[in-house]
């Protein structure tokens, strides 16, 4: 396991104590960037027409279409520790 995972993780476990939930869209942003980091690229069909939670949650993510993996986590990290701050 590399160093940038093992950050990555832990990050993933850091941002459960924060004390206040973030807003939506930071939601959102830490959703799209856990999964590009570590999926990848959107490989799945789009939820239901109301389905707004998923429908929101796939767009987050398809718009990080492109962006490496280790880019993607090093962006998470960087979020979860501005939040945490």
């Amino acid at each position: 396991m590399t160093d940038l995972r093992r950050e990555f993780d832990q990050a993933a476990e850091d941002i459960q104590r924060l004390d206040i939930r973030p807003d939506n869209d930071t939601l959102l942003k830490l959703y799209a960037l856990y999964k590009q980091g570590s999926e990848g690229d959107m490989q799945r069909a789009q939820p239901g027409f109301f389905d707004f939670v998923g429908t929101a949650k796939h767009e987050a993510w398809a718009q990080l279409n492109g962006v490496p993996e280790q880019e993607a986590m090093r962006r998470y990290i960087a979020l979860v520790h501005q939040l945490l701050a």
